[in-house]
């Protein structure tokens, strides 16, 4: 254990509940600075319909030596994923959040916002990426890098913390911003929004925007700069601070192409951690009939040493996933609790009968071993 145990951040909890909003605007063009922070409470929301509207240090990312843009970054639509719809991306910047209308500006808006979107030099602050990197990769072709996880970052913080909750890297986004050390905020009208879409599955692609549309999508990005602070903070301390950076921008950026099978054309991970950390490569794996592909990329552990990360991806019979679950979620519980890495399902939106597995090259190793004999029984 190399971390203190949870308390509230230095700059003590933010205020209240998701219930104060700034100014509201759609397709503002007279935003101010975004290098100019705000409290995010105040922050006012504009509506992208139109690249000439976002601020040229996103569309032109700052170079070395100055330090990276941090960003708040999420992304809503219709069952979200490769073959979903993505409606809208919700950036938060210092002093203002925009929401970048893809129903309105379509693909053209998007490519406008690739290179941002692919920059390292932008980093972006996200709860759980897999699901965007996937739909912005198979509908539209954007390579997501530059990633801050904020889930992962928990489950390392939890893990230098001496935790053993296997399950810390599934906590959702209203469990994290209510927790007093990152953001100890309330954020009771989500679950709203989510019966929202579930009585109405189209509800981002409705136009014009409502009142509740925007306040939703602000809201998802509006405390993720200062999560991804206070994160920040807490992994850097202590001697194995800059190991565990580089550990979770290695993660982040495995975790962003999860489930994007078959991108052999995506660069290097490349992590905001270090601009120097050479990453790997992704390889074919034609030896293992289970194996499809395996992207790798180079952290260190904690000896000084480097450590391989990587994301396999290996196939379970059809029909035979359920051995691999377990009884309410007990087998794959269990080989979460034997090995160190990240293993991930694709659930209902798929990819189907395939799972996984991100972390050190040995055990991702030892946890496809244990998968291959739970379904070879």
């Amino acid at each position: 254990m190399d971390l203190p145990q949870p308390s509230a951040a230095a700059d003590g909890p933010l205020p209240g509940a998701w219930s104060s909003h700034g100014p509201l605007s759609q397709g503002s063009q007279d935003a101010p600075s975004p290098m100019s922070p705000m409290s995010p409470m105040s922050l006012p929301v504009h509506v992208v319909t139109d690249a000439s509207q976002l601020p040229p240090e996103l569309l032109h990312p700052p170079a070395p030596p100055a330090p990276p843009l941090v960003i708040g970054f999420d992304c809503e639509g219709i069952d979200l994923a490769r073959h979903g719809q993505l409606c809208v991306m919700q950036l938060a910047l210092p002093c203002a959040i925009y929401l970048v209308d893809v129903v309105a500006g379509g693909r053209q808006l998007v490519e406008e916002c690739k290179g941002a979107l692919e920059s390292p030099r932008v980093v972006k602050a996200i709860h759980d990426c897999k699901r965007d990197g996937e739909a912005l990769y198979f509908q539209f072709g954007v390579r997501l890098q530059g990633i801050f996880d904020t889930q992962l970052a928990h489950a390392l913080i939890e893990e230098a913390r001496g935790s053993a909750d296997v399950q810390s890297d599934q906590i959702s986004f209203v469990q994290l911003a209510s927790m007093p050390q990152y953001c100890g905020v309330a954020y009771d009208e989500k679950e709203e929004v989510r019966q929202l879409m579930r009585q109405d599955p189209a509800f981002w692609e409705h136009r014009p925007w409502t009142p509740v549309m925007l306040r939703a999508a602000a809201d998802d990005v509006r405390f993720l700069p200062t999560i991804h602070r206070r994160m920040h903070a807490l992994l850097s301390a202590g001697p194995n601070g800059p190991t565990r950076l580089r550990q979770l921008a290695v993660q982040s950026e495995l975790h962003a192409r999860c489930f994007c099978l078959g991108a052999h054309e995506w660069p290097a991970p490349v992590p905001w951690a270090d601009d120097g950390l050479q990453g790997g490569q992704l390889v074919e794996n034609g030896g293992s009939a289970d194996m499809v592909s395996s992207s790798s990329a180079t952290s260190e552990e904690s000896s000084g040493g480097p450590v391989e990360e990587i994301l396999s991806v290996v196939d379970v019979p059809q029909g035979l996933m359920g051995l691999v679950i377990g009884r309410r979620g007990m087998t794959i519980r269990s080989i979460k609790e034997s090995c160190r890495a990240h293993i991930v399902l694709g659930g209902q939106k798929g990819p189907p009968d395939k799972v996984f597995i991100i972390g050190p090259v040995k055990e991702v190793r030892k946890a496809e071993a244990i998968i291959r004999g739970k379904v070879a029984r």
